[in-house]
């Protein structure tokens, strides 16, 4: 039996993941209204700090706000990125600098007019002024102009070949309103979803009407993509603080959805007749970033040897508990995917202590000890960074736990003096380029190599979709070759749905069109 297995066994499994790390502090549960016949009822984590989707990158905003306001493209269920306001794909350029965007006629305001271009142009202008992708995009932008009234023309100063999923991430969504309603801060919600905004009360509720005369796609429904339709008269958000209230109002038939659930109620959910258990998988991955300014990590070999005596099966076993809420990932994409790739697979998961023992004794690693950054304010952080420790032990290491809470971890991660690895998370993201930080400049770690600068610019700079997934390819094999940081696996995000709501698709920023409720 390993040493990081033993540590494994004695973790107490009570305490497992907790909700993913979103376990709320507070309990709080409003009473609940009559509610319409046709009213669906979702409790969610907490209560939006705002309405303004180009205010916030919290998901409760976004979750909530998707159904009042679209983007021009959106992704499917296999996170390719897809036309919703625009017709279709863009025509670009052959310098891949120029995106000419045809939207589509009679697409109707929850105003009761037309969307026009001028609508979009506005809307774009904002989404760059206000959030950190778009901030980050307006580098390269030099102008977005309408030509007509369907028509919108974007150039660039630069290849950008991310640019339409930056587009069409529900997070801080890049959504089009009304040009008359757009102010700071956002007084009046006027997008063209299938969904409008008719009532907030803090603490109680952010109420959605159907918009009876929206106009939406034909294809068939496919993740974020495709028909979305209003099939309820009203969407009810209810803060709900606290997981276990949750878990209790949901099966009590007091909601008919209810997110972010802590892992230990999957069994006494699953055993209710009028609920089910709604897993999302890949919600996100645990990795492990290292320091490859200065310290023993510095040196590529070392890092090598700590991707090797990595067993990562037992290291999600630590952190998630149960199978059923994590998985093996070789993979940084999943089938399906335009970015799946199996390049670098051999080096996933070895858990080789006599391996790694090899090549730290062919660095001539001289017992420096490797500082683990970690925090217990993700229980899941804390417990994996644990078993971890014991397998670089095991692999000759000399390894030290830096426990801090969580606004201290990140600010040392700026410090390459104080820390060798550090342990955190990602949600997952369908764009390389979106996330791990790591693969972009100025990141913690400083992750800087020729074989890096070479791949990412041939990624970075290829406009034709469908080659990029073979040149990404190339650089997740740089990514295991070098070790800038080590990817652990997915993680699963737990939810819970009536019996009678139907049509419900898990998808990692919950959406309710195209669900009903039977009697």
């Amino acid at each position: 039996m390993s040493a990081s297995f033993s540590v494994l066994k004695i973790l107490n499994r009570r305490h497992m993941l907790g909700a993913l790390g979103l376990v709320s502090v507070a309990a709080l549960c409003a009473p609940m209204p009559a509610f319409a016949q046709t009213s669906v009822n979702l409790a969610m984590i907490g209560e939006p700090q705002t309405l303004d989707p180009m205010a916030s990158t919290a998901d409760l905003v976004n979750i909530i706000m998707q159904h009042v306001y679209e983007p021009l493209y959106t992704f499917d269920d296999k996170w390719v990125v897809k036309p919703m306001l625009a017709v279709d794909m863009p025509k670009i350029s052959a310098d891949g600098k120029n995106y000419t965007i045809e939207i589509r006629k009679g697409v109707k305001l929850h105003n009761g007019r037309d969307l026009d271009a001028d609508d979009v142009v506005a809307s774009l202008k904002r989404w760059v002024e206000m959030t950190p992708r778009g901030k980050s995009l307006g580098k390269s932008i030099t102008s977005m102009t309408a030509k007509g009234a369907t028509t919108i023309e974007i150039a660039l100063s630069d290849v950008q070949p991310a640019l339409l999923a930056h587009l069409a991430l529900p997070n801080a969504i890049a959504g089009i309103m009304a040009k008359e309603s757009i102010a700071t801060p956002l007084v009046e919600f006027v997008g063209t979803g299938p969904y409008k905004f008719r009532e907030r009360k803090p603490d109680q509720f952010v109420v959605l009407v159907k918009h009876d005369g929206y106009v939406g796609r034909s294809e068939e429904p496919s993740g974020y993509a495709g028909k979305r339709e209003a099939k309820v008269d009203e969407l009810r958000f209810i803060p709900v603080p606290n997981a276990n209230t949750r878990t209790e109002g949901l099966i009590a038939g007091q909601y008919h959805f209810a997110d972010q659930l802590p892992v230990e109620s999957n069994k006494k959910v699953s055993a209710a007749t009028n609920v089910r258990s709604v897993l999302t998988m890949p919600y996100g991955f645990p990795y492990f970033p290292t320091n490859t300014v200065q310290g023993p990590m510095k040196d590529v070999k070392i890092r090598q040897a700590f991707q090797m005596a990595l067993n990562d099966e037992e290291i999600l076993l630590a952190g998630f508990g149960d199978p059923k809420f994590f998985a093996l990932s070789a993979e940084h994409f999943p089938k399906g995917s335009p970015f799946y790739s199996e390049a670098g697979k051999s080096l996933y998961n070895k858990g080789d202590a006599a391996g790694a023992k090899k090549l730290l004794a062919e660095a001539k690693y001289d017992g420096t000890p490797i500082r683990i950054l970690n925090s217990k304010q993700y229980d899941y952080h804390h417990r994996m960074a644990l078993v971890m420790a014991e397998q670089l032990k095991a692999a000759g290491f000399a390894v030290t736990l830096d426990v801090v809470d969580w606004a201290t971890l990140v600010q040392r991660r700026a410090d390459p003096a104080v820390w060798d690895i550090y342990v955190t998370h990602s949600a997952f993201m369908p764009e390389p380029m979106l996330s791990p930080p790591q693969l972009g400049d100025g990141a913690p770690g400083g992750w800087k190599s020729p074989a890096k600068e070479a791949s990412l610019a041939a990624f970075n700079t290829e406009p034709d979709s469908a080659k990029r997934g073979a040149l990404w390819a190339k650089v997740q094999q740089v990514i295991y070759d070098e070790v800038p940081y080590v990817r652990i696996g997915n993680f699963a995000a737990l939810s819970g749905a009536s019996a009678k709501l139907k049509g419900y698709a898990p998808m990692p920023w919950p959406a309710f069109w195209n669900v009903s409720i039977t009697p």
